[in-house]
């Protein structure tokens, strides 16, 4: 189905790459760059904006407000073959469930978003780490070979938006496969394993880097490191400089090697008492940047000028309130919109419970603020 925008796209006299570029370099750009994280799955069932056209996912919703264009590739940098996704038992309201990281969870039967209840992981040991490395992490897995000519065929040289190179996860996604408890407890009880998957971690990206730059010309990197709630992170400070800096640091020799000077990682909660590793690893932009969980934005952009940047960071809760509350948070957002190295956006994916109307109208002032005058 073609999808019809709702609106006019934004006015601008750049690209969407040159004004992404401009916009995170500190450069001027004609205005700010126009795009959201995305929205909970409900919203697509409740939302009458979208149930009336047809919109049921993030991508459509992208084209459906008109925003501009940006695109990241990926490879296999994770579990391959991922567990087979099966239910294991059910009851009235609930199914427990294996997921692609052979973790058994308890799901919600509606489908509605919400953190699984993990009750098991399939790594409980490093004997199971050895069985399981062995066959879903090998770096000769073909399904880890890049085809160079794909990317290039999907973004030609002279495109005319932003494409970032995916550099997953050296923690992150080693919780997802323990459990946070199971990471919590290994780190204790079996420390030189957990940083032989963080290796095994930082290997597969640097397979996949090794492959590709240098064939494609991206404009960043991206990660993701769901590791921190609102009490800071879910490991201690002293392990993540001692295990997960210097895999970083590899990682981003290869990308300032190939040019690459930008690199964001999505990490929820309060990345304060991690933020001054990630800037030493490499990692010098925040996404989607909550706030109740951490800090207004210009708090950490003041304090660490230019060498930090920040994408996201408008306070959802501010969406609910209403019109006032929604300008009122956007005006503070507006001297660092000025200064460069901030593009802004809903702090995570928007939740239902924001009315369709404000949703309206903070896009609207968000245009009026931040667009072309």
């Amino acid at each position: 189905m073609a999808i019809v925008p709702c609106r006019p796209r934004w006015k601008g006299t750049m690209t969407d790459r040159q004004r992404f570029n401009n916009q995170m370099h500190y450069k001027p750009i004609d205005r700010t760059f126009n795009m959201e994280f995305g929205y909970w799955q409900e919203n697509f069932q409740q939302w009458s904006i979208f149930v009336e056209n047809g919109i049921k996912t993030n991508e459509q919703a992208d084209v459906f407000f008109n925003f501009d264009t940006i695109k990241a590739f990926g490879s296999q940098v994770w579990i391959h073959p991922a567990f087979k996704y099966r239910v294991v038992e059910e009851t009235a309201d609930t199914r427990i469930i294996q997921n692609g990281d052979g973790l058994l969870a308890e799901v919600p039967k509606d489908g509605h978003d919400t953190i699984p209840h993990f009750i098991k992981s399939a790594v409980t040991c490093p004997d199971d780490w050895k069985h399981i490395k062995a066959e879903r992490f090998r770096l000769d897995d073909p399904a880890r070979r890049v085809d160079i000519e794909a990317i290039k065929k999907a973004h030609p040289p002279g495109r005319d938006y932003p494409l970032g190179i995916y550099c997953g996860s050296m923690i992150g996604r080693v919780r997802d496969l323990l459990t946070f408890e199971g990471l919590a407890y290994a780190c204790y009880d079996y420390p030189a394993m957990v940083e032989d998957i963080v290796e095994t971690a930082c290997q597969l990206v640097e397979h996949c880097l090794d492959q590709v730059l240098g064939h494609v010309d991206f404009d960043f990197a991206s990660g993701w490191e769901d590791i921190c709630f609102k009490n800071g992170p879910i490991v201690s400070v002293d392990f993540f400089k001692r295990v997960v800096l210097p895999r970083y640091k590899r990682i981003s020799r290869r990308l300032h090697k190939a040019g690459i000077d930008l690199w964001y990682t999505d990490c929820d909660g309060d990345v304060r008492p991690i933020l001054p590793y990630f800037l030493e690893g490499g990692i010098n932009c925040l996404f989607p940047f909550e706030v109740n969980g951490c800090a207004h934005p210009g708090e950490l952009l003041a304090e660490y000028g230019r060498d930090l940047r920040i994408m996201g960071g408008v306070d959802k809760i501010q969406l609910l309130a209403g019109p006032a509350a929604i300008k009122a948070y956007l005006e503070t957002l507006a001297p660092l919109v000025e200064r460069g190295g901030y593009i802004p956006f809903c702090d995570h994916r928007c939740p239902p419970d924001v009315s369709v109307e404000n949703y309206l109208y903070y896009l609207d002032l968000k245009e009026k603020m931040f667009g072309m005058k």
